[in-house]
């Protein structure tokens, strides 16, 4: 059965109200706070490995090798996700958020807060450098698990919160599909929630009794099993958040219409399906997993592929059909008639040109004779750069653009525009050359996550130098670029003039037939359950009666 949904092209514009707005924004603002210290150590962390500069003695690089790991990929990105979903649902249900979502939000921010501080503060006494991964048997204080657990459980609070606006909607409107943007922000917590429940399982009964000398030893084995089983859905927790940028808000900054409501929800269906069971492809060299299980997690994890191309052809079909309508003729006339001097629409539209080379890249991870040759390399370093620092990153940048001052009641000034360009233009170009150089080395051996050395003066390691020295010069773009946004969001938190920033929401040209399938969440969710027990059940099952002697905690630094 299916629902015929009428679109207006002429979009009201729905102002946020001021209690969602502060909700968003402590969110957002504290993602930024964590992205500038996750910056300055991102670029003394490139600094040191390319032999530039030695840290003082009471810092050591998997010091802040662990404090920019865990401040970018893991604070900056969930903090950031957190407030543009508020306000999105925010604004596609009316311009409020439901009481309960207000409540929830706010202590989920408390929680996540709170978790955070213990967490970096471990960190700089340096009683917790296991790099972002955390893995055992590297022992971090106690006090690192508890505040990575709070982290979580606070994000699931926020996720209740957007669920509370969802079915407030659903009451509210009985028979009708969701907004598009509201069935994207489910489809991405119930993701989130149900790949952030292993790893809670592995903090709150293995590394936190350990690490508080309860128990002598650890399964190493289940540990890196149940990290992985929330590991690569962290990625789509990443990326998923920039879809929805792509598919519903960079259409109406252009000018133009969601291409397709119902392929929209499918390909965040076929992400909540296939981006869960796929852990063993990050475990691929452990011995402990048979090659058969491996096999399984190898063709979900291609699977995943295919959402993916299902939203570049939506992605690049919007741009043609927009760009012609604007007059654009001949093969590639419509390429013309795109907003390039809009850095709402520069910074993502760049960002998902590095996702070509990074989805490349993944498909090159996720097989198993390939992974042979690059796995521990710093071509896994540079991979991970081009998807999440730079696709991911720089639309995430993009919409900070136009989300900020739509929250704070400012405008996106020209000259704020103009930097705004001139931000992502030395954020693509550092990361450019810092993954390049980190994909060359990793093809030569280059390890990932070392220290400055030269082994011995080794003939191989010294040509890596000069790629080292590139890895640094990007890295050092990368932070100039950093400090660059922050200053432009200051100014459009506090600064620029006052007035209404539009809350860029696109909708489809035409009436569009919906299926009610796509939101019958029983359905998917059950699917999910079945794929992860058929993926993990045995294996997990099998390394629980049949473990390896478990390892004592060491502390290597």
């Amino acid at each position: 059965m299916v629902i015929a949904r009428k679109i207006d092209d002429s979009i009201p514009h729905v102002p946020i109200q001021r209690s969602a707005a502060r909700l968003s924004l402590s969110y957002v603002w504290v993602a930024y706070i964590a992205f500038g210290l996750a910056a300055l150590a991102g670029m003394l962390q490139g600094m040191v490995r390319g032999g530039i500069i030695e840290l003082p003695s009471w810092t050591n690089y998997y010091q802040i090798l662990t404090a920019h790991g865990v401040l970018m990929a893991l604070i900056f990105t969930t903090f950031f996700i957190v407030g543009f979903l508020f306000s999105g649902v925010a604004r596609t249900t009316g311009g409020s958020l439901h009481g309960a979502a207000l409540k929830f939000g706010w202590t989920g921010w408390i929680l996540m807060v709170t978790g955070t501080s213990m967490a970096v503060v471990t960190i700089l006494m340096n009683e917790a450098s296991v790099l972002y991964t955390f893995y055992a048997p590297l022992k971090a204080s106690p006090y690192f698990y508890i505040g990575s657990a709070l982290l979580v459980v606070g994000s699931w609070l926020a996720g209740f919160g957007v669920f509370a606006s969802y079915r407030k909607w659903r009451r509210e409107h009985p028979g009708k599909n969701s907004p598009l943007f509201v069935f994207m922000a489910v489809t991405t917590y119930i993701m989130w929630i149900i790949a952030t429940l292993p790893v809670a399982v592995e903090v709150l009964f293995q590394l936190i009794p350990w690490s508080l000398g309860l128990v002598p030893t650890i399964n190493i084995m289940l540990s890196r099993t149940l990290f992985w089983f929330f590991g690569h859905p962290l990625v789509y927790f990443w990326l998923m958040p920039a879809y929805m940028a792509w598919y519903v808000c960079v259409p109406r900054i252009i000018g133009g219409h969601v291409f397709s409501d119902s392929l929209s929800r499918l390909a965040f269906i076929c992400l909540l399906l296939f981006s869960i069971p796929v852990g063993f492809h990050h475990q691929l060299m452990e011995p402990g997993i048979s090659a058969g299980w491996k096999m399984i997690h190898v063709t979900l994890t291609l699977i995943v592929v295919i959402p993916s191309l299902m939203t570049a052809f939506s992605m690049f079909a919007v741009f043609e059909t927009t760009g012609r309508k604007k007059g654009g003729g001949g093969l590639f006339g419509w390429f013309k008639k795109l907003p390039w001097t809009d850095v709402r629409f520069f910074a993502p539209f760049v960002g998902m040109l590095f996702f070509i080379p990074g989805g490349a890249g993944g498909i090159i991870n996720a097989s198993n004779q390939l992974n042979a040759v690059v796995h521990n390399t710093i071509w896994v370093t540079g991979h991970f750069h081009i998807t999440v620092g730079a696709a991911v990153a720089l639309t995430f940048f993009g919409v900070s653009f136009w989300l900020v001052p739509a929250l704070t009641g400012r405008r996106l000034t020209k000259t704020a525009n103009r930097m705004g360009m001139v931000q992502t233009v030395f954020w693509a170009v550092g990361m450019f050359l810092m993954s390049l150089a980190m994909h060359t080395m990793g093809l030569q051996g280059a390890p990932r996550r070392t220290d400055y050395t030269t082994y011995m003066d080794h003939p191989t390691a010294l040509g890596w130098m000069d790629y080292q020295r590139v890895m640094a010069f990007g890295g050092g773009l990368l932070f100039v670029s950093a400090i660059l946004l922050i200053l432009i969001l200051l100014y459009l938190t506090f600064y620029a003039p006052k007035g209404n920033t539009e809350y860029p929401i696109a909708e489809t040209e035409t009436t569009q037939e919906v299926p009610r399938i796509l939101e019958r969440w029983p359905v998917w969710i059950g699917l999910v359950a079945f794929l992860i027990v058929l993926a993990y059940g045995y294996p997990i099952m099998e390394q629980i009666q049949h473990q390896a002697p478990g390892s004592p905690p060491f502390r290597t630094w």
